[in-house]
């Protein structure tokens, strides 16, 4: 028998933005999840969620949604999550499940598709699952959001060292690309580390990846 989530943890983690078209549905899962400590929000239609303004926080929360309901289903909700750039993990709860659905639900991001009547214990895993999920979102967002605002401090000359730097040239070789000295260069890199505010090489290295810099082609010898 699976344990239950630990309530407390379950409360401190988000929002459930619940959506089905049926009364008697939303009642009760939102019963059931409020009941573990969650913060619940119902809609009885895709096309309600997607009005409400607090849908774009960035609270950690996920979204609960049935499959088949009229106007936009579960899916065709997930895809226009996506495309406003809304990471929110959805949940798709259906008693209409087909491998199909299945298979799209999960290609497109989907956390879980669990089948009616879902068990309590299996919907507060998928909860969890999902909220942790949006959370990672968050942090990551937020730690790239922290590297593009030092970046932004770079020169643009210092920009191109970094680039250079991280790649695995040597100070000659930057200088080289450059068209200056490796005694200049090595300023530009110290520059570079500090408002960067980076402690090593190798650290820098995972800047440059997380923010998607890369080195142009070096030149001919």
């Amino acid at each position: 028998m699976k344990a239950r989530p630990d309530r407390e943890s379950l409360a401190a983690a988000g929002k459930i933005f619940l959506v089905d078209d049926e009364p008697s549905v939303r009642r009760a899962l939102t019963r059931l999840l409020r009941a573990s400590g969650l913060e619940v929000v119902s809609f009885p239609s895709a096309e309600a969620l997607l009005a409400d303004p607090s849908l774009s926080a960035s609270t950690p929360a996920c979204v609960v949604a049935d499959l088949q309901m009229p106007g936009l289903t579960g899916l065709a909700l997930q895809d226009e999550l996506v495309r406003r750039g809304l990471n929110l993990p959805l949940l798709v709860v259906t008693g209409h499940g087909d491998v199909p659905s299945t298979v799209r639900a999960m290609k497109s991001g989907a956390v879980d598709f669990l089948e009616k009547p879902v068990s309590e214990s299996d919907l507060l895993d998928a909860v969890r699952r999902a909220l942790s999920r949006h959370r990672e979102i968050n942090d990551t967002r937020q730690q790239t959001g922290l590297l593009q605002a030092r970046l932004d401090r770079l020169t643009p000359r210092e920009r191109e060292v970094f680039a250079l730097v991280a790649a695995g040239l040597l100070n000659k070789q930057v200088g080289f690309e450059l068209g200056t000295t490796e005694k200049t260069i090595k300023v530009h890199r110290a520059r570079v580390m500090e408002k960067m505010e980076a402690t090593s090489l190798a650290e820098l290295v995972r800047m440059a990846g997380r923010l998607g810099i890369t080195a142009p082609p070096p030149k001919a010898p």
